[in-house]
Formats: structure tokens, sequence, C-alpha cells
């Protein structure tokens, strides 16, 4: 990654205001025209920016602009940075593979019929290809959608399940909550089961009647007694 200076005029302003070296110098460390350089040491342009000391930043040494100084030849060069910052790389649509393009509309249909709340923009990042082939796919209108068949992305190698996750996520977020006869709910709520009462009574919380259960045991003592007496009297 080239190195690049943090803001040039800026530092320009600070190298006139503090140092002896030439407009050309400067214009070089800065990439700034020369001209440019001469109308901020004359207070014609880049007036209200406040100057920034390229020592402090670590971009330039005191032993360089030395040398710079002592050289009106002398080119100046960026310090070498203590911490190295990778690269950003571009987002960009997503490359797919020669041999993994056909396959592109059979995981468009997919991700339309199984994934509906995603937009154009986020299945055409997760396959790579174009809004008008997701809108053709959508309406039928494909050429080859009566042999399309709706396959996982994912199991293509097409986009990884993190990045699809990743973009069902995004587009779930300001969607309303299902409510509870679309998730086909039947469970009662803890308030109406706790009014319910049982209908049932329990055999041990019955009260015993004492009177009724003797009563009980007289008859089926008289019974036994009038049987007896029953069959005396046959012989």
């Amino acid at each position: 990654m080239a190195q690049q200076l943090l803001m040039p005029k800026a530092t320009a302003i600070w190298l006139v205001d503090n140092t002896a070296l030439s407009f050309d110098q400067i214009a070089q460390f800065c990439k700034l025209h020369p001209l440019e350089v001469k109308a901020i040491a004359d207070g014609e342009a880049a007036q209200g920016i406040k100057g920034l000391d390229p020592i402090s930043t670590g971009q330039l040494s005191r032993d360089e602009i030395a040398r710079a100084e002592a050289n009106p030849n002398h080119k100046l060069k960026l310090s070498e940075p203590k911490v190295r910052v990778p690269e950003s790389k571009r987002r960009g649509p997503r490359y797919t593979p020669v041999s993994k393009r056909q396959d592109r509309p059979n995981a468009i249909l997919w991700l339309v019929r199984n994934h509906p709340e995603l937009k154009d923009a986020q299945i055409s990042r997760l396959v790579g290809t174009t809004k008008s082939t997701i809108e053709q796919i959508r309406e039928r209108t494909h050429w080859n959608s009566a042999n399309l068949t709706p396959m996982d992305p994912v199991t293509l190698g097409l986009c990884s399940q993190i990045d699809l996750d990743m973009e069902v996520e995004k587009a779930s977020r300001g969607r309303p909550l299902p409510t509870a006869a679309e998730l086909g709910a039947t469970l009662q709520s803890a308030q109406e089961t706790e009014r319910m009462s049982p209908n049932f009574e329990r055999e041990e919380e019955r009260e015993i009647d004492a009177d009724a259960v003797f009563a009980k045991l007289k008859s089926l003592k008289s019974s036994s007694k009038d049987k007896d007496e029953d069959e005396d009297d046959r012989f």
C-alpha cells in the first residue's frame, strides 16, 4: 500500500511557517503546485486552515527536514509508519466462476421463494447477478423459466452461509413481528389458564359421611341375616 500524506495543505502551511524549505520542495512533498505553495506563503490561499506538524504525526523527521534545508535539490521522503494499516478492499460485484454461472438462475429462484424479504440488491450481492435477471425470474419471464429448479446458493458454492444469514438479518430488521395467528399458535395465555377452575374433584378431597357408611354396613348385615333365616326355614 502506497503511503499518503495526511492533510497536504495543512502540512504545507506548517512547512512554510516553520522551515526554510523551498516552494518546490514543499510542493513536491505535499503534492501541490509551486504557485499554490507561493499563494499560501503570501496569505492568498488556504486561509483559515490550521497548520499540521508532520513531525508530531510521524510523517516526517527533523533530520529529513534539515537535510532538505541544506540541499535545495533534496526531495523530502515520508517516514516509515509505525503501524501498517491493511488496504481496504473495494466492494464490487461478486465474481462468479464461469463453471457456476449457469447455476445462478436456480439460486435466484431459491432465494426468491425462501427469502422473499430479500431485496434485489441483496440477491445481486449474494450470487453476483443483475437486477434485470432477478426481475425476470420473479415474473417468470426468464428464457429458461420452465427448466429452473430452486437450489440453495450455499450448496452451489455461490455464497457462504454467513453472508446469506447477514443479508437475511438485514432484511428482517424493519419487518413487524409475526402475530399469533400467523404462527398458528394454539396455546392459551398464562392469565387465561390461571382463571380456569378444575371441573373434577379428587377422591381424597371428598368429605366422608360417617352416617352414610354405617347405614350401608347395617343394611348389608340385615340382608345377610334375612338370607340365613330363609335357608333355616327350608330345612
